[in-house]
């Protein structure tokens, strides 16, 4: 082969081994730009689902991961007279009611009538749920929890207004995420008492019971007033928050909080709190 037509076959040889490896660098760029970026966004991930854990959330929204469980009370135990059974004045079919003479009123205490005296310690019940009764001095911050919490504060939540949903923790998934978007749905209520202000919140607390031991599979409590339900969707329980929630006839400590506890009390809800945050620590 002459000399210049092994230059010029070296010369393409050369000029292909050039385009080869121009095309692995650009090869090579494209690999690192595409790991690079699967980094970026799974950093972006991470930092979203952390935000999401741990920011305070919406208005009366907070994340299901904050959740923190009201104390439970500590002291001597105290066993609950057993107030009379009256009849049902609400207007609503179903509805139990009790002997609740003296509140709203003078607040002295009325033989067959609720208790409401503050206690210590824990509290046996006549009725489970409870319609009211002795109570600890310290209520809980109202919303939606998905742990069994302490009785004797969630009554001290009747007294001011609030409505209690229990359910038997056997109940489906499905119809307790239809109760939490049943309290979702109830309007917000400013709370101007007991030292809380710019505050609002459904005055609804929805919890499990403990043990399948409650006479329905989904029980609503007012101060005096009860209703045993099996759906969520049976139209009384709207019904029932409309008469009872908040109200000036039937709630005892008409006005009075159901939230400015520290949350290592009175707790934080899983959903549905309130708009503004509680202090952190421990009521005294």
């Amino acid at each position: 082969m002459p000399s210049e037509s092994r230059a010029t076959s070296a010369a393409a040889r050369n000029q292909k081994v050039e385009a080869f490896r121009k095309q692995e660098r650009a090869a090579k760029l494209r690999r690192r730009i595409i790991i690079a970026g699967i980094i970026v966004i799974a950093i972006i991930i991470v930092v979203v689902i952390v935000v999401a854990v741990t920011r305070p959330g919406t208005p009366g929204k907070a994340p299901v991961s904050s959740q923190i469980i009201p104390s439970s009370v500590t002291g001597a135990s105290t066993a609950e007279s057993a107030p009379k059974r009256v009849a049902n004045t609400s207007g609503i079919s179903g509805v139990l009611a009790w002997d609740t003479t003296g509140w709203p009123g003078d607040g002295s205490p009325h033989t067959g009538a609720l208790q409401h005296d503050h206690v210590a310690g824990p509290v046996t019940y006549t009725e489970l749920p409870p319609v009211g009764g002795p109570h600890s001095a310290i209520w809980m911050n109202a919303g939606v929890y998905t742990k069994p919490v302490p009785t004797e504060r969630a009554v001290h939540n009747l007294e001011h207004g609030g409505v209690w949903i229990t359910y038997n923790p056997n109940l489906s998934v499905a119809d307790v995420k239809a109760l939490t978007a049943f309290v979702s749905k109830q309007s917000l209520i400013p709370e101007n008492g007991d030292g809380v202000t710019n505050q609002s919140n459904r005055y609804i607390d929805l919890s499990p019971w403990a043990s399948n031991a409650l006479p329905s599979p989904i029980v609503i409590s007012a101060w005096g007033y009860q209703l045993r339900v099996s759906s969520p969707t049976d139209p009384r329980l709207q019904a029932f928050v409309d008469k009872f929630r908040n109200s000036q006839t039937y709630s005892p400590e008409f006005g009075g909080a159901v939230d400015g506890v520290p949350i290592e009390t009175g707790g934080r809800a899983a959903s549905d709190g309130g708009t503004a945050a509680n202090p952190p620590g421990s009521a005294q």
